[in-house]
């Protein structure tokens, strides 16, 4: 017999990932929104194209009530926006529905926060986000990049090189554990919900390297 659906299952059915087009940007910690859809569609063979409508790279993974459309905005992180609402008007699809991937630079790498809704924190695709659905209340996950420095002055000094540099050699296998923590996230979103996932994703902590 067929098993009966978790009622606490997530409506999920749009991920966006956050970043800047082109070669230029492509590996920066800005980018890694974009990494971990990378990633998810690598995992399920899927390929992205191009829609002009969209203003997008979009592919699909899953089948049936587990199927995710997937976008990668290129409009530039400024007005990622743009290409959010243009997908959920394409897809009749609500925000709650929508799951945006996003770094965070206030959270080491290694560290992510899933939250059902909130403020932009000062980022600019998040803010873009909000601006264009006209409401904050949509889900995110955070992935922590690392801060430039602790002191505030240097820190705003060095942000703008910090967030279009790219992540380190001695830094990749932390971010392919992150990238692989984040995928299995997302699926544990489609079944369980949010809080449940959360629960996992939030009190995520990578297991350290051989020595």
């Amino acid at each position: 017999m067929p098993q009966p659906a978790d009622p606490a299952a997530s409506e999920l059915r749009l991920v966006v990932g956050l970043g800047n087009p082109g070669d230029r940007y492509a590996g920066t910690r800005h980018n890694v929104g974009f990494m971990a859809l990378e990633q998810l569609a690598a995992d399920h063979a899927g390929s992205f194209r191009f829609n002009a409508r969209l203003q997008g790279l979009c592919a699909d993974v899953g089948q049936g009530s587990s199927r995710l459309r997937l976008l990668m905005p290129q409009t530039f992180m400024n007005e990622s926006g743009r290409s959010i609402r243009a997908a959920l008007d394409w897809f009749s699809l609500q925000p709650a529905q929508l799951l945006v991937l996003v770094d965070d630079m206030d959270l080491p790498l290694g560290r992510l926060r899933l939250r059902a809704g909130g403020s932009a924190g000062g980022h600019n695709g998040l803010r873009s986000a909000i601006s264009h659905l006209g409401t904050q209340d949509f889900p995110r996950l955070r992935i922590g990049i690392g801060a430039p420095a602790t002191d505030p002055v240097e820190r705003r000094a060095r942000t703008i090189g910090h967030v279009l540099g790219r992540f380190t050699a001695a830094e990749q296998p932390l971010l392919r554990d992150v990238l692989t923590e984040v995928v299995a996230g997302i699926g544990l979103i489609q079944r369980l919900g949010l809080e449940r996932a959360g629960n996992r994703l939030n009190g995520f902590r990578p297991q350290p390297g051989p020595a």
